[in-house]
């Protein structure tokens, strides 16, 4: 692969691998050499928007000599057996979320990766967020005292997921935790560093024993619980997320799964403030209330608060949380593609995001299984 050409074969292109190659191959230097897919009709219709008129088996993709990444987008029981052919043909690989099913897949991929000097990568464009570089260093500076909670809760819509789809079949997806919590475990060890998976439950249908629910609780370093909450039962027109993160002065609040905006409501003094104001540039802060002089101390965990203001703080736009998505996704392309020519480039993720994610969501799911009547 050139400095400035990369071609790139893709394996599984339904509904959200067409979404990806979109923005992929906007990013100046990319082209399609080639489409696999085991679902025919989709892959047929994804090819005609390319120009690819032979849909070809993935064996025979992998071995292409003018294809240098393969883009794997297909279910997550098919991510080991597909890199593992990318990989001994000497492809770089970038594969959707999970990286595998299990972590004997996942180091047996990671050791064929790195043997070869080869890109292995999850997916997980959620370190790619503007905000989510905020909000770390939101939590390292300090400014609104320590963290000391926090919860993601997505109620998101199974409307497009019939009963027979792969999703709900735990031999082909993992589970919620392995095939959609992985996202969220490494977006809040980015923040937080290494988590421990304390407790875990699911729910399942009454009518078809399909697990709809999961729960877990996550203890990080400094003792913070974090509740993570995903549940598939919504229309499509009800679908939502919130992330909120406690912190000794007040508490954060985003929304959306990848978050376009966020919230403050926090007590400050005077420094606090124009640290917020220089971290969020461009926020609207709307004043609640003015402590004068006698009534700004106030104490909370045994300490001592100089509060001059109580203020809400709001940063971001409107921009469509899938427009934003799609500037993720350009982004991890661009990152991973400049360690092809120079391996001193560091990248946002790498191998190992994908690997200590699956390992918290196989320990929630374990947990969750032990928790099962």
């Amino acid at each position: 692969m050139s400095n400035n050409t990369k071609r790139i074969g893709v394996v599984g292109c339904g509904g959200f691998g067409l979404f990806a190659l979109q923005h992929f191959m906007q990013i100046p230097g990319v082209t399609l050499a080639a489409m696999a897919c085991t679902h025919r009709p989709a892959a047929i219709a994804a090819g005609k928007r390319f120009g690819i008129e032979d849909v070809m088996e993935v064996e025979n993709l992998v071995q292409q000599p003018d294809i240098d990444l393969v883009y794997i987008a297909t279910p997550p029981f098919l991510h080991h057996e597909q890199a593992m052919m990318a990989l001994r043909a000497g492809k770089h690989v970038i594969c959707e979320k999970p990286l595998a099913m299990s972590l004997d897949q996942a180091d047996e991929m990671i050791a064929e990766a790195r043997m070869r000097g080869l890109i292995l990568v999850a997916n997980l464009m959620q370190r790619y967020n503007p905000l989510f570089g905020r909000i770390k260093q939101l939590v390292e500076t300090k400014i609104l005292g320590e963290f000391l909670y926090g919860h993601f809760e997505n109620c998101a819509s199974d409307e497009s997921l019939l009963p027979e789809h792969w999703f709900w079949d735990r031999e082909k997806s993992g589970g919620l935790f392995i095939e959609h919590g992985v996202h969220f475990f490494d977006l809040f060890s980015g923040w937080f560093g290494p988590g421990k998976v304390e407790s875990a439950q699911r729910s399942r249908r009454p009518d078809g024993g399909m697990e709809e629910q999961v729960n877990c609780a996550v203890r990080y370093g400094s003792g913070a619980l974090v509740n993570f909450y995903h549940g598939f039962h919504q229309p499509g027109r009800l679908d939502r997320q919130e992330t909120r993160l406690v912190f000794e002065r007040g508490d954060v609040r985003l929304y959306e799964w990848i978050p376009t905006k966020l919230s403050i409501h926090c007590v400050v003094d005077e420094e606090r403030t124009r640290e917020l104001c220089d971290l969020f540039p461009g926020s609207r802060l709307d004043v609640t209330v003015n402590y004068g002089a006698k009534d700004r101390p106030c104490r909370g965990r045994h300490k001592d608060i100089d509060a001059m203001q109580l203020i809400e703080f709001h940063h971001g736009d409107e921009k469509d949380k899938m427009h934003l998505y799609g500037e993720l996704l350009r982004a991890m392309f661009r990152d991973q593609a400049a360690w092809i020519p120079d391996h001193s480039h560091q990248r946002v993720i790498t191998e190992e995001n994908g690997r200590r994610s699956l390992a918290m969501a196989i320990e929630a799911m374990h947990l969750a299984d032990g928790n099962e009547k």
